[in-house]
């Protein structure tokens, strides 16, 4: 029963006690008059037993009604007293009027002592003016909603960060009558946000790209690493598609991957990006799978890291070995083959000399014997070459009239189909290095140039100085901090296929028909460029052209040819030791020598010659060495030597090794080296150097 109904109840059973009232006068009255019925009066004591039930009932329903909302209010009591946020209530000014045993705890007093305090007490000094702000807005606005402030007091030794949450309540009259306030303490949250920033500051440290994507591929986060890899802002990532963003085309290894990391949970392996401006990047991936509070996927956190150096490095690194181990290889093969030629030219320079009178035709015989030879010499120099075994000397070269040369003998030589331009900086200045290596280096390319233009095109040579520093050698293989001479050959020919690239430079690789190319050309030009102490580059699109980038390290200085026309010498009488385990190149030695006036002892192995040695040591002046033999090789037989004679003069002869080589290998000293396949003009010439 609601209070209304009650106090109608009331109101009616008063109503009928007055009814009755004044029937019982009016039955008296009458009774006495005119003997009125008895009736009567009985009905009237039936309707007052009636309204005292009701008045029962109702007073019954009233004790029940007063329970409940004690009950109600207790409960209300309790949770206002007893929640874990503190809750005030204060009046329009702002002093507290009830607070809460959450309030009393943070604030570290007792409830009593709150009672009739200002509420601005308990607000840090510096932020009063924000508090009387609030005040001023709640009796405006009628509410604040999550609004900070430092919270203070001296007595209670409080300082903490709080959250403030209130309300105004009017009064019946439509003024504020009250204000209720809930707040709590967010320290830890403020020490959580600053872990947030500390780790985030730490994620935009990092050089590597961190993307949150959702399962969708839309990008929820984007670090400072993430822009500096791939180019795009955080405004201009966040909230797209990243497949979209970073791949030219949907990759089925990205949907491998989505897969996988939804399924374990975890993914890495390596994928081909692009950046804004369309550079195409390697990098290592590793995805993990995020989840939400109840366990199902929400996010994918990414790890990028470029790795597009550092495969470089790798492909420039194997390209090395594999050179390493094929110079190898046509090393060994190319020692026999000089020693083979080396008495095939010994005598046909020799016989000549031996029997003036020979005819015409012998002597022609003979002199294609030895242009044939030397040939044949030349070809194996120019395996060696590639492999570092072989040695040349370097000169002063300018590389303007380098290039000059080159463009001469092509306009010369090309067909007219093929446009040669050239380009030279005024200050490319010179280097060191072997004009005639670095002739056949050019040419080469400008003839692989032009067998990739059959329809014509344009060939560019151009030369200009640059200066490698510290990152750019890093990335590439033989380079150093320096000042280089960059010779660019470029054509707009067919171009070279990207799967192949990597193999142009293997010795005896080649894409052209059988019998126009032997697949040297590019090796022996990497062998030439690593003697000069610089580096290659090549970059090439199927259908545009090819660019080889060369890199000579650059000198300053001048040049001069100077050409002297010498008569062979001829010894004294001098005792020389020849060592070698071919029997032929040593009877062609001994005999040319013996012609100009030397004496020869011969030893087919080391063994032999310290035998030898022995037995003449007070006479003989000079010993050849062959550095590769049986029974004692050539290096021991030298160590052997110098124990018995530390001033014995040496000269090492080999088909392989150079003179640094050769010193690094045995760590003794020698006089000189002699490779072969040598002519009667180098050995002669050579030997009286010793001498001197």
């Amino acid at each position: 029963m609601t209070k209304e109904n009650f106090q109608q109840a009331i109101v009616e059973a008063h109503q009928r006690l007055e009814n009755l009232s004044q029937l019982a006068s009016l039955t008296v009255d009458k009774s006495i008059e005119q003997d009125y019925p008895i009736e009567l009066l009985q009905q009237a004591i039936t309707e007052i037993s009636i309204s005292l039930e009701e008045l029962q009932q109702q007073n019954e329903e009233l004790i029940a009604t007063r329970h409940l909302v004690e009950v109600e209010r207790q409960r209300y009591y309790d949770l206002f007293n007893f929640a874990p946020d503190g809750y005030l209530l204060t009046d329009a000014t702002g002093i507290i009027q009830e607070a809460n045993y959450a309030a009393a705890k943070l604030l570290n007093v007792r409830q009593s002592y709150l009672i009739g305090k200002p509420m601005a007490v308990f607000v840090h000094q510096t932020e009063r003016q924000k508090f009387r702000q609030i005040m001023l807005q709640l009796q405006q606005q009628g509410q604040i909603k999550r609004e900070e402030l430092q919270i203070f007091h001296e007595q209670g030794s409080t300082n903490f960060p709080a959250e403030l949450t209130a309300i105004a309540v009017e009064d019946s009259q439509g003024k504020i009558g009250n204000l209720r306030w809930l707040f709590r303490d967010i320290s830890d949250r403020h020490q959580q946000e600053q872990k947030i920033r500390e780790q985030a500051a730490l994620l935009d440290i990092t050089t590597d790209a961190i993307i949150v994507e959702d399962l969708h591929n839309q990008i929820l986060f984007w670090n400072q690493g993430a822009e500096k890899m791939y180019g795009w802002q955080v405004q201009e990532a966040q909230g797209k598609d990243a497949w979209e963003l970073l791949s030219k085309e949907t990759s089925p290894q990205l949907s491998a991957a989505q897969k996988a990391v939804i399924e374990r949970g975890t993914w890495q392996g390596e994928l081909h990006k692009f950046t804004k401006n369309g550079d195409k990047l390697i990098i290592a991936s590793r995805w993990t799978l995020m989840l939400d509070a109840v366990g199902l996927p929400k996010s994918i956190l990414i790890v990028d890291t470029d790795i597009t150096e550092k495969k470089q490095l790798e492909t420039q690194l194997f390209r090395s070995q594999r050179l390493e181990s094929l110079g190898i290889l046509a090393s060994g093969i190319a020692h026999d083959l000089n020693n083979l030629l080396t008495p095939i030219l010994g005598i046909a320079q020799l016989l000549p000399l031996k029997y003036p009178h020979l005819d015409d035709v012998s002597l022609q015989m003979l002199k294609i014997l030895e242009t044939n030879a030397i040939r044949s010499g030349n070809l194996v120099g120019q395996i060696l070459l590639f492999t570092r075994g072989s040695e040349t000397e370097h000169t002063i070269v300018l590389v303007s009239q380098l290039i000059e040369d080159i463009k001469q003998i092509v306009q010369q030589t090309f067909p007219k189909y093929i446009d040669i331009k050239t380009d030279i900086a005024q200050d490319i200045g010179i280097v060191v290095g072997d004009s005639t290596e670095l002739h056949q280096v050019l040419m080469n390319l400008a003839v692989n140039a032009c067998d990739a233009m059959p329809n014509g095109g344009k060939l560019s040579i151009s030369a200009t100085k640059v200066f490698i520093d510290e990152n750019y050698a890093r990335m590439h293989i033989g380079a150093t901090v320096n000042s280089y001479a960059r010779i660019t050959v470029a054509d707009t020919g067919v171009g070279i296929n990207s799967e192949i690239i990597d193999r142009i430079f293997d010795p005896f690789f080649t894409t052209k028909e059988v019998g126009k190319g032997t697949g040297l050309g590019l090796s022996i030009l990497m062998g030439i460029i690593n003697n000069h102490g610089g580096f290659v580059e090549v970059t090439s699109q199927v259908g545009i052209g090819t660019k080889f980038q060369v890199y000579l390290p650059s000198k300053e200085g001048s040049t001069s040819q100077i050409i002297d026309e010498i008569k062979l010498p001829t010894g004294q009488g001098e005792l020389i030791l020849v060592v070698d385990d071919e029997l032929a190149i040593t009877q062609i030695t001994k005999t040319t020598l013996e012609i100009y006036n030397y004496k020869v002892l011969t030893a087919q192995n080391g063994i032999e010659a310290l035998a030898l040695y022995t037995e003449y040591k007070d006479e003989i002046r000079l010993v050849l060495m062959d550095m590769m033999m049986p029974s004692m090789d050539g290096k021991t037989a030298i160590r052997t030597l110098q124990i018995i004679n530390p001033q014995v003069p040496i000269v090492a002869m080999s088909g392989l090794a150079t003179t640094e080589a050769l010193v690094q290998s045995t760590g003794i000293g020698i006089q000189g080296f002699l490779a072969k396949p040598f002519t009667t003009e180098q050995l002669l010439n050579f030997v009286p150097k010793i001498f001197r």
